[in-house]
C-alpha cells in the first residue's frame, strides 16, 4: 500500500490547510476548537455523500500555522495537528504540548485503488472502546474487528462482525480520552493492536478517507461532540421506556389477546405486545393474513383501551409475486435494487424469492414510508419493528457486491454502502410516521444501523441466547453503543434463541429494569418465557422488577432527556464518569445509569453474592439506606428478588407511582429519592410524553438544589423550584424520601415544622403538598 511522501506544496484554507504530496491531496479542518476533519483523496477521487454526518454548518474557528524547516503546526485552543513534511506524518498535541495521537512511524495515512488506511502508534497504557456492536469486554484493545452488517444468529465470544457498524472508538488513557470516526459505510477493519502492538490500524474499502478527530480529553466532551455531528436521539414516546412483551410469534389474534388478558390479570406492568412475521399474509409486508388476523384495526382498539400499544414488524425484503401492489408498484416505479445490466436482484428471505428496495434513494424512502399509513397506521398500530435490515438474504447472507445503488447518475456498487442499508430504511420508517402522524413521537425499533442511527431508532443487539454468558455480554456491548452515541438500547431479555429457565429469566428482568430499551423477546421452538411460565415464585420476582422500573419512569425519562441534549448515553461504563480512575478502565459487569445509579448484575446461576467497585465518592445501599465509601471494592448481597444498586451522595432521584402501563394513573404525586451526604442538584424534565409539542417549547424544567449547612453538615436543605416553561405538571403532591448519614431529629418546610414517618430503609419520609406544582424549601436536622 502506498503511504504519504514528502511535502510537496500546501496553502492555507479557511480553518485548516490543504497539502499535496505525490498521488494525493490531503485536507485538515478544524470543525470547531477540538475537533478536527481529516480528508485523504488519491488522485482523481472525490468524497462520496455522507449519510452520518448532519452538521455542516460549523462557525468559522480561529486557528494558527506555525511553519518551521520540518514540519507544519495547526493549532485551535484546544489541540494542536503537527504535520511532518519529509514524509508527511501527522500528530496531535494537547495545548501542554503531549503528543494525544500520533501516526506510526511505519504507516500514517496511506492508499491503493479502492482502499484506504491510516495507522497510528497504540501506546501501551492506552484503551479502546465504542465500535458499536462488538462482543467481547468493554475495552477492545487487541481485537481485530470488520465493520460489514450481518446477521449473524451465533454470538460466541469470537463472532464478529455483527448487526451494527459504527466505525467509531474513544481511547483513553491517563485519564485523557480522545475519539476517531472514520465515516466510511463500507467495510472496514480495525486492528487495534492486535497483529502489531504498538499501533492500530485501520483500513477502509472506499476511495476517500474521510475522518474527524475529536481531541477531548474529557471522554464526555468526545462524545458530546461526535453526536453533535451525527445527530442525537430525539425524545422518544415515554410509553416506549416501560416493559415490553414479545415473541416470535404471537398469533392468531386470540393468541395475542391472551397475553394482555393474562399481563392485566397477573397485574404485571406492561405497554406494548408485539406481532412477528406471523402476522403478515405469506410473508408480505404491508399485509394482515386474514384468517389469523381479521379484524387488527379492531383487536388493536381493545388492546389501546387496556392501555397496550402494537409495534409491528416490518422487514426489507419485499415478495416477489406479479399480483401482489407493494412488488409492482416497485418494479414499475424502480425502487428495487438492480444488477450493472438492469436485472432485478432476486434474494430468499421469509416470503421466498424477494426484493430489495434502495433506500438510499430520496424517492424509495418516500415511497416507502407511504407504505406504513394504510396497512399500519391507519389501523393502530404504535410503532414500527425494522428487522432483517443489514439487509440479511438467506443464501447469501447479504447482497452481491456488484449490485448498484443510489440516485440515478451517481450509482454506486453495493459494497459502497452496504452498511447503511439498516440507516436509510430506518430513516424511511421514521419519515414516513413523522409525515403521517405529524403531531405524535414515533418509535422505530431496529436491528442494524450505521452511525447516526441514533436519528431515527432504538437498537436491540438480535439473536442473543438464554445463556448466563449473554447476560453478562448485553452489558459491555448495550455500553460500547451507548459510546458509540446510541442511547436507547437492549437486549432480549430472557434470551432469543435455546431455553431459558425461571433464575436466568428473573436475573436478566433485573438488568432489563435498569437498560433503556426493555423487552422480553424469545424464538419459536422454544421454551416460553413470559413472567409467569415458571411459576408464582419467579412471577412474583419478575412482577416487583418490572415494577420499580415503573416507579424509575421520572428518573429514567430524565436520563432521556438529557441525552437528547448532550448525546451522552444513559446506561455508561464507569469510566465516562471517572476516566481517572484506572479500576473503571476494563470493568465490564456493571455500569451507571446516568450519574447516579450504579448497578451490579447477576450473571453465574446460583450467586446470591457479588464483588462491586465503588469508585471515589458516597454511595447508598439503594436497598437498605447503608453508605459506603469509595474507591472499595465491597461483597454486595444479591439475593433473588434484587440486585445490588447503589445511589451516589448528592442524587436527587424523582420517582413515580407503580402503574399497570404509562398514563394509567395521573402523575399528581412526585417522590424524591434525596441522598445527602454531598450538595448536588437537579433538573427535572417533564412534558406531556407522547407528541412532538416539547420542540415547540412545552415542557417544563424544574431545578432542584442539595445543600448542607456549615454546621458540621447536620443541616440538609432542599430547594424545589416552581416549574419554568410553558408546560404545567399536574403535581400536586412531593413525596421527599430523605436518606441522611444520620437519623433526623426535626424536618421544616417553608420555615414550619412538618411531620415525617421513618421507613424501613431508614429514610425519613415526608409528604409535601405542592398545589400547581409550587416549589418549596425542606431543611432536615440530624
Amino acid at each position: 500500500m502506498r503511504v504519504l511522501g514528502p511535502l510537496r506544496t500546501y496553502r492555507q484554507e479557511k480553518g485548516g490547510l490543504h497539502l499535496e504530496v505525490e498521488g494525493a491531496h490531503l485536507t485538515i479542518r478544524a470543525l470547531a476548537p477540538d475537533l478536527v476533519q481529516v480528508r485523504l483523496c488519491p488522485a482523481g477521487t472525490q468524497p462520496p455523500p455522507s449519510f452520518a454526518v448532519v452538521k455542516t454548518d460549523w462557525p468559522e474557528v480561529p486557528v494558527r500555522l506555525e511553519e518551521t524547516p520540518a514540519a507544519l503546526r495547526l493549532s485551535t485552543d484546544r489541540v494542536t495537528v503537527e504535520v511532518a513534511r519529509d514524509p508527511v506524518r501527522l500528530r496531535f498535541l494537547d495545548p501542554e504540548g503531549r503528543v494525544v495521537a500520533a501516526d506510526h512511524p511505519e504507516g500514517g495515512l496511506g492508499w491503493e485503488p479502492g482502499r484506504v488506511r491510516w495507522v497510528q502508534v497504540a501506546p501501551a497504557d492506552a484503551h479502546y472502546y465504542g465500535f458499536g456492536q462488538k462482543v467481547g469486554p468493554l475495552d477492545k484493545r487487541g481485537r481485530a474487528m470488520t465493520m460489514w452488517a450481518t446477521d449473524e444468529p451465533l454470538h460466541t465470544p469470537g463472532t464478529d462482525p455483527l448487526y451494527q457498524s459504527i466505525p467509531f472508538f474513544l481511547a483513553l488513557r491517563e485519564g485523557r480520552a480522545y475519539g476517531l470516526f472514520v465515516d466510511s459505510p463500507a467495510r472496514v477493519r480495525y486492528d487495534m493492536a492486535k497483529t502489531h502492538p504498538d499501533r492500530y490500524e485501520i483500513v477502509a474499502e472506499q476511495d476517500v478517507l474521510d475522518a474527524y478527530f475529536f481531541a477531548g480529553p474529557d471522554p464526555r466532551e468526545v462524545i458530546a461532540r461526535y453526536t453533535e455531528l451525527t445527530g442525537r436521539m430525539p425524545l422518544p414516546p415515554r410509553w416506549a421506556l416501560g416493559y415490553q412483551q414479545s415473541r416470535y410469534s404471537y398469533y392468531p389474534e386470540a393468541r395475542v389477546r391472551e397475553i394482555a388478558r393474562e399481563m392485566r390479570r397477573r397485574q404485571i406492568p406492561c405497554d406494548v405486545i408485539y406481532l412477528d412475521i406471523d402476522y403478515m399474509r405469506g410473508y408480505r409486508v404491508f399485509t394482515w393474513d386474514p384468517e389469523r388476523f381479521p379484524d387488527p384495526a379492531g383487536m388493536i382498539r381493545d388492546l389501546r383501551e387496556q392501555g397496550f400499544k402494537v409495534v409491528t414488524i416490518v422487514d426489507p425484503g419485499v415478495k416477489v409475486d406479479a399480483q401482489y401492489p407493494v412488488f409492482q408498484e416497485g418494479v414499475a416505479q424502480g425502487h428495487f435494487i438492480c444488477y450493472p445490466d438492469g436485472e432485478l436482484f432476486i434474494g430468499t428471505v421469509w416470503p421466498g424469492r424477494t426484493a430489495f428496495p434502495d433506500f438510499t434513494r430520496e424517492a424509495t424512502r418516500r415511497w416507502w414510508g407511504d407504505l406504513h399509513k394504510e396497512a399500519l397506521l391507519d389501523k393502530g398500530v404504535a410503532g414500527i419493528w425494522n428487522d432483517m435490515n443489514e439487509p440479511s438474504c438467506m443464501a447469501r447472507n447479504t447482497l452481491p457486491d456488484e449490485v448498484l445503488q443510489g440516485e440515478d447518475g451517481a450509482k454506486v456498487p453495493h459494497a459502497r454502502v452496504h452498511n447503511v442499508y439498516g440507516l436509510t430504511m430506518c430513516q424511511a420508517t421514521y419519515e414516513g410516521l413523522r409525515r403521517h402522524r405529524p403531531d405524535q413521537r414515533p418509535f422505530v425499533l431496529t436491528r442494524s444501523g450505521y452511525a447516526g442511527i441514533q436519528r431515527y431508532a432504538a437498537v436491540w443487539m438480535g439473536d442473543n441466547h438464554s445463556w448466563w454468558e449473554h447476560l453478562w455480554m448485553a452489558m459491555p456491548m448495550c455500553m460500547g453503543m451507548g459510546l458509540s452515541g446510541v442511547p436507547f438500547v437492549g437486549t432480549d431479555v430472557g434470551g432469543f434463541s435455546d431455553d431459558v429457565d425461571g433464575e436466568l429469566l428473573v436475573r436478566w428482568t433485573w438488568l432489563g429494569v435498569f437498560t433503556p430499551f426493555f423487552r422480553n423477546h424469545s424464538s419459536v421452538n422454544t421454551r416460553a418465557q413470559e413472567p409467569w411460565a415458571f411459576g408464582p415464585e419467579v412471577e412474583e420476582r419478575v412482577r416487583e422488577a418490572i415494577r420499580l422500573r415503573y416507579r424509575l419512569l421520572p428518573f429514567l425519562y430524565n436520563e432521556f432527556y438529557r441525552a437528547s441534549v448532550t448525546g451522552l448515553p444513559i446506561m455508561r461504563p464507569l469510566l465516562l464518569e471517572y476516566p481517572g480512575d484506572p479500576e473503571t478502565y476494563r470493568l465490564s459487569d456493571q455500569f451507571l445509569v446516568g450519574r447516579d445509579l450504579l448497578v451490579a448484575p447477576v450473571y453465574q446461576a446460583g450467586a446470591v453474592r457479588r464483588l462491586v467497585y465503588l469508585p471515589r465518592g458516597t454511595w447508598v445501599d439503594f436497598w437498605t439506606g447503608e453508605r459506603h465509601d469509595g474507591p472499595a471494592h465491597i461483597v454486595a448481597p444479591a439475593p433473588l428478588d434484587r440486585i445490588p444498586v447503589y445511589v451516589r451522595a448528592g442524587a436527587i432521584i424523582p420517582m413515580g407511582p407503580v402503574q399497570n402501563y404509562v398514563g394509567e394513573v395521573p402523575e399528581t404525586e412526585l417522590t424524591l429519592a434525596v441522598y445527602a451526604g454531598a450538595d448536588g442538584e437537579l433538573e427535572l424534565y417533564e412534558d406531556d410524553g407522547l407528541t412532538m409539542a416539547y420542540q415547540q417549547g412545552e415542557f417544563a424544567l424544574t431545578r432542584m438544589v442539595l445543600e448542607h449547612g456549615g454546621d458540621g453538615g447536620r443541616t440538609v436543605t432542599l430547594r424545589v423550584g416552581d416549574p419554568a416553561g410553558r408546560y404545567q405538571p399536574p403535581r400536586e403532591a412531593v413525596v421527599v424520601r430523605l436518606y441522611l448519614p444520620a437519623p433526623a431529629q426535626e424536618v421544616q418546610v417553608d420555615g414550619r415544622p412538618a411531620a415525617f414517618t421513618r421507613a424501613e430503609d431508614g429514610a425519613a419520609v415526608v409528604r409535601v403538598p405542592t398545589p400547581g406544582a409550587r416549589g418549596f424549601v425542606l431543611t432536615a436536622r440530624m
